[in-house]
């Protein structure tokens, strides 16, 4: 497949870069998962007090496809938008304003159809700006950095969840409308302020000459080959079973309320204490992951690792159905996906199969991310009716098995073809 080739790549000083996108990331975070993890489950409370635990899966599932085409589609448009702002800014900003106007429509909503409207607008948009972010990397990290700054920029959503548990904790006689309101100013400034941090502009790009192509071809375009990138396939697959494991995490409220019986306001107080216990945890999993496969020149280890502790985590939430149970789970959850998630992503910048569509080919990885936050809330009353509570977390367990088992052909550190990369020398 003909490639272009890039040239004029503007970069911005390491630690200034990492300082941007880890602060506005973390903002972002705050707009994105706060809703995700406990306002939208209240807000369908509010809503539909009765029917909750399936109008809840109805509008995270749709929302979350959005996410899904969302990453990807904005990926593709960030890396053919050169205009001299910059390609990766120009979605940093779009994206989160767009989002943040989708949840303030979410805190006035009445009927569900608004409250789904709302969040796939919000899910689509905030991918957008989730895509420009991690092609940062690529882009301007060099390849011997860029599993430390992968796992400093996994800091960004444990940060931002952590603070967003704080926010709602904090004020826990606020009207609906306030906390949303609140969330929505902090995921817009946060971005807006990296932008005056992260250096971006236009690049040259010099087209290979234009050729007859068939439709296999055109179709790589979009996905690269598998034959061609089997490597690339095969992290897509390990992060999307592992996804599905860890995405039992999506119903930690909802579980707090129909399987231990908590009342609202206590559900708010636990759940925020568990997430913020938790994302301790994971932030430092997540920077050491990152740091120390970069020393020891090793990721597969923190893969196989990491999968084994979100695993045990999951056979806690099935056996140990109490508070402290789903603090302890909570951690060994947060903790194998720290650490996975910032290993994966320095292993995927290593094997992206053309530098050109680092945002795209990033979007479709992170696909593995969103949909399971798509497939789990739609068969989740399938789980919990055909087995209850114990059957719904074992059944996901099955998936981080299978995780496991497809991170064997991926390629360790050293053993990828493409994996050297040259960048322009930093800018002054």
């Amino acid at each position: 497949m003909a490639s272009n080739t890039l040239k004029g790549q503007v970069k911005t000083p390491f630690g200034r870069l990492t300082f941007g996108v880890m602060f506005g990331y973390a903002c972002m975070m705050v707009g994105l998962m706060t809703p995700a993890i406990m306002l939208l489950t209240f807000k369908m409370m509010e809503i539909d007090p009765n029917g909750y635990t399936a109008s809840y899966g109805l509008v995270a599932g749709i929302g979350a496809f959005f996410a899904l085409i969302g990453n990807p589609l904005g990926g593709a448009v960030s890396d053919r938008t050169n205009i001299s702002f910059g390609r990766r800014r120009t979605w940093i900003l779009i994206g989160p304003l767009v989002g943040c106007a989708a949840l303030l429509w979410i805190g006035m909503a009445t009927q569900i159809w608004q409250v789904i409207i709302g969040w796939c607008v919000a899910q689509l948009f905030f991918n957008f700006g989730m895509a420009a972010y991690t092609a940062l990397i690529p882009d301007q990290v060099a390849v011997e950095k860029q599993g430390t700054i992968s796992g400093l920029m996994g800091l960004g959503m444990p940060i931002g969840i952590g603070l967003g548990m704080v926010i709602m904790m904090s004020m826990p006689h606020a009207t609906t409308f306030t906390k949303w309101l609140l969330i929505t100013v902090i995921g817009v400034i946060g971005p807006v302020i990296s932008l005056f941090i992260i250096r971006d502009g236009k690049v040259q790009m010099e087209k290979a000459a234009k050729e007859n192509v068939s439709l296999s071809k055109k179709i790589t375009k979009i996905y690269p080959s598998p034959k061609k990138f089997p490597e690339f396939s095969w992290a897509i697959a390990s992060k999307f079973l592992l996804m599905m494991g860890y995405c039992a995490s999506l119903y930690l409220t909802v579980m707090l309320v129909n399987r231990l019986g908590f009342t609202e306001a206590k559900a708010t107080t636990s759940v925020g204490t568990i997430n913020l216990i938790a994302l301790a945890a994971t932030a430092i999993a997540s920077s050491l992951g990152g740091v120390l496969s970069d020393k020891v020149k090793k990721q597969k280890p923190f893969l196989y690792g990491s999968a084994f502790i979100i695993l045990v985590g999951l056979l806690t939430f099935t056996f140990v159905p109490s508070y402290m149970g789903a603090i302890i789970a909570s951690v060994f959850l947060g903790i194998g996906l720290g650490c996975f998630t910032s290993v994966d992503m320095a292993l995927v910048s290593r094997i992206l199969p053309n530098k050109e569509d680092a945002a795209k080919d990033f979007g479709l990885m992170n696909v593995a991310n969103a949909l399971p936050q798509s497939i789990v809330p739609a068969i989740a009353p399938l789980l919990l009716g055909i087995g209850g509570w114990t059957f719904f977390f074992l059944a996901l367990a099955v998936f981080v098995v299978l995780a496991m088992l497809a991170l064997k052909p991926l390629p360790e550190v050293g053993e990828h073809k493409g994996e050297t990369i040259e960048l322009l020398p930093e800018a002054n």
